[in-house]
């Protein structure tokens, strides 16, 4: 299918893309990569585009008081190649490969995938883990939204319509801390069925204040609250069991309800191993 008609205007800075976006029937174009699909199957049918791309400020990495921010324009690629994000925020060099295919993680922008917040996205879930805010761009102010009130629901975020999401701010990764990231997907690449982002810190053979993220269980991603207080005071065996308390994922077009729980305590094993192991 091709996309109903819209219009496009390139924005020249932050506060002439807000002003575009005034307009309700407006959209971001960042990366295009979720955006263009919806439009070209006709679930989305703006009548104009907002261009962000020639908004340099929007891009790059940079590591400053102990946080890492990250530019909403960084492309997926960049996450993936970033010695600074290997050595200041591990998670998110777990997960880049991940994400989609090379193509995709050329083109995508993490600010795209955090505003989309697909329930099946890396990212969300690793922002969640990772303690991260949000930083957004209105008409009227500046303000810092906090990765757990950021995501609403399916698909529905902090975001207004005439919002624009300029970076994300992560705490710099401290020796003790420790991170973990895995999914299953039919082929590597693909939508997750269902996947664990992780973070904690070791302090000799115990974990503290593990947090631990799903994705692709449930309409947003899922803290497993019950789960991490089990992790840390009972062990994986305890935090396995207690998931049953924490996710309530629903039947898909990949997999049941049941296959979901189960590959959850899998994974849950898997990543628990990765958060016990030293860092190199």
């Amino acid at each position: 299918m091709k996309p109903a008609p819209f219009a496009y205007a390139k924005a020249r800075s932050v506060a002439h893309a807000i002003e575009l976006l005034a307009d309700d029937d407006a959209r971001v174009l960042a990366g295009g990569q979720s955006l263009i699909a919806t439009l070209n199957m006709r679930l989305s049918e703006p009548a104009l585009l907002v261009d962000i791309n020639g908004i340099g400020e929007l891009a790059g990495i940079a590591v400053k008081d102990g946080h890492v921010e990250i530019g909403a324009l960084t492309r997926h690629a960049e996450l993936e190649r970033s010695d600074e994000i290997a050595r200041h925020a591990p998670l998110l060099a777990l997960a880049a490969p991940h994400i989609g295919h090379p193509a995709i993680r050329n083109r995508g922008t993490i600010g795209g995938s955090v505003a989309f917040a697909d329930p099946a996205a890396e990212l969300p879930a690793c922002l969640l883990a990772l303690g991260a805010e949000i930083e957004i761009a209105s008409k009227t102010q500046r303000r810092t939204v906090a990765a757990e009130h950021f995501f609403k629901g399916l698909f529905e975020t902090a975001l207004a319509s005439s919002d624009v999401l300029t970076s994300i701010r992560i705490p710099a990764a401290q020796p003790d801390t420790r991170f973990g990231f895995a999914e299953f997907a039919r082929r590597h690449g693909d939508y997750a069925i269902v996947g664990l982002a992780a973070s904690a810190r070791l302090s000799g053979p115990h974990l503290i204040d593990p947090r631990l993220v799903y994705f692709g269980a449930g309409p947003k991603p899922t803290r497993a609250l019950r789960a991490e207080e089990a992790l840390a005071a009972r062990g994986v065996d305890a935090a396995v069991a207690a998931l049953a308390k924490d996710l309530d994922p629903l039947d898909d077009l990949q997999a049941t309800r049941e296959v979901k729980m189960h590959l959850a305590g899998v994974l849950l094993r898997r990543v628990a191993a990765q958060l016990m192991e030293e860092r190199r």
